[in-house]
């Protein structure tokens, strides 16, 4: 009997991860950035570029921040498969690698959007990927004309 409900159990759980990717992946982005550094607008393949740490500066000499959600969050797990093509814990093993090689920094991750939101506007060439959301759009740069990815 026990045996029947870890089966039970363990299917659950695999059903609710498969529904939490699908889920994930149909999660509109925007990219909002502080006032200070970041252009207006950027290629798919430049915010690639910015958020992959390759770009360590903005035009202005600002210093890049990058700010995700967590990896564990539909809107970061969103991210890793449309922005980074790859899956959460592979981008981890990435920013690690960047990070012990000396050719960049981490992002700083967040919890929630609201948290998120809060640090770029207080941090200066800060940029960060978030859940499209209806509201203050003033700081949402555009990608490839568009406003969400």
């Amino acid at each position: 009997m026990r045996l029947i409900i870890f089966k039970i159990f363990i299917i659950h759980i695999i059903v609710f991860a498969a529904c939490l990717a699908v889920k994930a992946q149909d999660v509109p982005l925007m990219v909002v950035v502080n006032t200070k550094g970041p252009v207006p607008d950027l290629t798919f393949s430049q915010l690639k570029s910015v958020l992959k740490g390759e770009k360590l500066r903005w035009k202005d000499g600002t210093k890049v921040v990058i700010a995700l959600m967590k990896t564990n969050t539909p809107a970061g797990i969103s991210t890793c498969k449309k922005i980074y093509n790859l899956s959460p814990n592979d981008l981890n093993k990435l920013f690690l690698a960047l990070v012990f090689q000396g050719k960049g920094e981490a992002p700083v991750f967040f919890n929630s959007v609201s948290e998120l939101d809060a640090f770029i506007s207080q941090t200066p060439g800060a940029i960060g990927v978030i859940e499209s959301v209806p509201g203050n759009k003033e700081r949402v740069i555009h990608i490839d004309g568009k406003e969400s990815i």
